[in-house]
């Protein structure tokens, strides 16, 4: 989940793209799936951001969890099953922090609560460090209240002016490593399969989520990990410490393009590097996307304009379909190989070109449309109709101003797909001045047209 402080930039939108991903292909091959994904609703960061802006911090944090929803909509991505809050799982954290203080493994002092990281006997393992390593390198903050400058809190006794909780030990808030293993414990039990995020919580954050949970219950606290890699600008990691991120609502208010279009080409972007490889953002990398799926939508109409009932290439394109469903399926079982999935698509596009240059019924067309919606479903992109998926092209994002719009459609696609569809009934209706205005209109917005003998219409561009 996300600290509710501020909008969502990229790298936000790679992971939940990620575990969206996830989500969508265990659903898919029949699991019974429990998805959690949590809200950090208090902590220093939106304390700060409520005194900025000379609001309630709960007010900070209601409006940061709808705009991560809006941007989420946007994106496509699915409701998780539950989506707790931090706040609202307080007396569970002081349970498991009680726990931990009564087996000596955590200490308070002056109302705080430090977790014993030397009582944490295989402290590094997700990370591969070893505590001796991580002091000699490490530049912890000195605090005299500490046993070991690596201790890290479990509550932070209250300040003037803060948000605090009665606990036994004093008034006070909860560090953030103790909130995620509350909510997850609470759950999705002890030990639950999957757990995960970007890379940079391997360490400190997941290493002192499994020394606490684990130290509490003597049990492993997840069985697998999962770590989305960086997005980067010219070779930095995209942060808002470095300034150089680009947020979710500027993408979709910059672009010009309308919402479910762009949705599919920042997945297609985000998914067409392995989830835990970096990858690198740029105007021409959403371009590459958009163009990829520019072909497949040139594709889809072309399929959709099959009429035969029996075609040379039948036979052979039947058996590729079945070949690409366990070749995708394949790639998706290597570790969410998103890349390899997505090569495989692209690899059925091909063949299902040369098979409509050799001749396709109107059955294996259809067979083979529902096989790139079914499968591209996964990845959450190819469910547009063929019409609603018009050109343009990317200005740069890093030049334009706010709120200024790059060349693109204005049109929304389902008003393209009315008008191409009224266009042709006016061509039917030998309306040609009709059919004129509406081809003008289209072209205006970047969308050109090709009609076709049999009365039917392609977009081409």
């Amino acid at each position: 989940g996300v600290t509710v402080y501020d909008y969502c930039h990229l790298g936000h939108a790679r992971s939940a793209i990620v575990f969206d991903m996830i989500y969508r292909t265990l659903l898919s091959r029949g699991y019974r799936v429990k998805f959690v994904r949590n809200f950090t609703d208090v902590d220093d960061k939106i304390i700060q951001r409520a005194a900025q802006e000379g609001m309630d911090w709960k007010v900070v944090a209601q409006k940061y969890v709808q705009e991560y929803y809006h941007d989420m909509d946007r994106l496509g991505v699915q409701r998780a099953t539950i989506e707790p809050r931090a706040t609202e799982h307080i007396q569970e954290m002081m349970d498991i922090i009680q726990g931990l203080l009564e087996k000596d493994v955590a200490y308070a002092v002056d109302g705080n609560v430090y977790f014993r990281i030397a009582r944490s006997a295989d402290y590094g393992k997700l990370s591969g460090q070893k505590l001796d390593e991580i002091r000699s390198g490490a530049r912890v903050e000195v605090d005299e209240r500490k046993e070991d400058p690596l201790d890290f809190a479990l509550w932070k006794a209250s300040k003037t002016g803060e948000p605090s909780w009665n606990a036994p030990w004093g008034a006070g808030r909860p560090g953030w490593h103790i909130e995620c293993s509350a909510m997850s414990m609470k759950y999705l039990g002890e030990t639950f399969d999957i757990h995960g995020g970007g890379k940079d919580l391997i360490f400190p954050h997941h290493e002192n989520e499994i020394a606490q949970s684990e130290c509490h219950t003597g049990k492993m606290y997840a069985r697998y990990w999962v770590h989305n890699g960086f997005v980067m600008i010219d070779q930095e990691k995209m942060s808002k410490s470095l300034g150089n991120f680009f947020t979710i609502r500027e993408i979709f208010e910059k672009s010009g393009c309308p919402q479910p279009v762009l949705a599919e080409i920042m997945r297609v972007f985000l998914l067409s590097t392995h989830y835990r490889s970096p990858l690198e953002f740029s105007d021409q990398a959403l371009n590459r996307a958009k163009e990829a799926l520019d072909n497949f939508y040139i594709l889809f109409q072309k399929l959709g304009e099959q009429k035969e009932k029996q075609g040379a290439a039948d036979r052979k394109m039947e058996e590729r379909v079945k070949s690409f469903q366990a070749d995708f399926e394949g790639a998706l079982e290597d570790d969410w190989n998103t890349a390899d999935a997505i090569a495989r698509l692209q690899i059925l596009r091909n063949q299902a070109n040369r098979a409509l240059s050799e001749g396709l019924s109107a059955r294996l067309a259809r067979q083979v449309r529902e096989a790139f919606r079914k499968y591209g479903a996964i990845l959450g992109i190819l469910q547009l109709t063929e019409y609603s998926f018009q050109p343009l092209r990317f200005g740069d994002l890093r030049k334009s101003s706010e709120g200024q719009k790059t060349s693109g459609s204005a049109l929304d696609p389902q008003m393209v797909e009315r008008l191409i569809q009224e266009r042709i009934q006016a061509r039917r209706l030998k309306d040609w001045k009709r059919a004129d205005q509406i081809r003008q209109q289209l072209e205006s917005a970047g969308i050109t047209l090709e009609d076709l003998p049999d009365d039917t219409t392609r977009v081409l561009r």
